[in-house]
């Protein structure tokens, strides 16, 4: 293996992608940060030129179609996205042996399987176009013959772009009562702990040889009520009043998993990595948002 390896990062302005820029600003490695304007990934030309001129040795794609609502009536735009381009960075990356780091969803799975922790061979059931199409996107690498590490993560949060901790930081501190499900358990990640997990791989050449699918996100679990319980307790927001509801007083055309904590065993046995405890993540993005303002 080259002692200086090229990375392509795509999706770069978002929140991952984002946070890989901060992961891999000391990197003895070149870094290749993309986005659309740079890089059109639904192009199989363009990721083609882009992965042989560069001769790329690893691609983290962190590009994605996030809006779960929206991808139900947005489907075409979401396959494209979530599959079509995933299938060109496979052939691209196999094509010049390089590896692939896709990041995947916990929405692979649906429906209730009770209160177990979800196993990286449990079968996908998607109960929605993001999770299918997401699913679509895995299935491609798979058909491919690409050398590939599959992330799976879940309820991504960060300093960057639109996410729950961003809004109910703003809400909790204007509104006097909020509403917010209980009855949807699952564990927040901070993304710049995924993307320090992802550079140290890189950095320490932990990737060749452990192709497959891995878990990830931060330790514990609670629900959207307790995740936001914590924000506006962190940030001192005590005059909102938050309060407990089901589900089903917020409609919606997508069945979100009702209990989708992911297993990160796998993960740690095989990269050796500590995975950080969800409310100590949250005070150091909190602490960090806080310090930006000011």
């Amino acid at each position: 293996m080259k002692d200086k390896l090229n990375i392509l990062v795509t999706g770069a302005n978002g929140q991952l992608g984002n946070c890989m820029r901060n992961a891999a600003h000391d990197s003895r490695d070149n870094y290749i940060f993309t986005d659309v304007a740079e890089l059109d990934i639904t192009d199989s030309e363009a990721v083609r030129k882009v992965v042989l001129e560069n001769d790329v040795d690893v691609i983290v794609n962190c590009a994605a179609y996030t809006n779960v609502d929206k991808a139900e009536s947005d489907r075409d735009f979401a396959e494209l996205l979530n599959a079509t381009a995933v299938r060109n960075l496979a052939a691209a990356a196999r094509e010049n042996d390089a590896t692939l780091i896709h990041i995947s969803t916990d929405y692979v799975f649906g429906g209730n399987n009770g209160n177990t922790p979800r196993g990286e061979d449990e079968p996908a059931n998607p109960t929605g176009v993001y999770g299918l199409t997401k699913l679509h996107g895995e299935q491609e690498i798979a058909a491919s013959g690409v050398k590939a590490l599959i992330f799976r993560t879940a309820w991504l949060y960060s300093e960057f772009g639109k996410n729950f901790v961003k809004t109910m930081l703003n809400l909790t501190a204007t509104k006097p009562g909020l509403k917010v499900v209980f009855d949807q358990a699952g564990t927040p990640t901070y993304a710049q702990d995924l993307a320090d997990a992802i550079y140290d791989i890189i950095e320490n050449r932990k990737f060749g040889g452990n192709e497959g699918i891995y878990h990830y996100s931060n330790e514990g679990v609670c629900s959207w009520y307790d995740f936001t319980k914590a924000i506006a307790d962190m940030a001192g927001n005590s005059a909102c009043d938050i309060q407990p509801c089901h589900s089903d007083e917020f409609p919606s055309s997508v069945t979100r998993p009702s209990y989708s904590v992911l297993d990160k065993t796998k993960f740690k046995h095989t990269f050796g990595l500590r995975v950080p405890y969800w409310t100590d993540s949250l005070r150091v993005c909190l602490k960090n948002l806080k310090e930006n303002e000011a």
